[in-house]
């Protein structure tokens, strides 16, 4: 489940999506040791988000540096 106070991610860059993920792991691991249940629940939503779109982006870069190729055609693992 997405956080839903949480706006557009579009205009973040990979390198940013990626920082915003392990400081948000940063935080999980301190509200964690602190036991509060209800504070790691919300963290863990806003790390799905950016984890989420993150992936994405990725997905997108692989895309544009294979120039779009589909390759399930050429592999034929059975």
């Amino acid at each position: 489940m997405e956080h839903p106070l949480i706006s557009n991610l579009d205009n973040l860059t990979t390198d940013e999506l990626s920082s915003k993920v392990n400081e948000l792991n940063n935080k999980l691991s301190i509200a964690t040791r602190s036991g509060n249940g209800h504070l790691c629940n919300q963290i863990r939503m806003a790390l799905e988000s950016y984890r989420n779109k993150y992936q994405e982006k990725l997905q997108e870069t692989y895309k544009k540096q294979t120039g779009g190729r589909d390759f399930d055609n050429k592999i034929d693992i059975k």
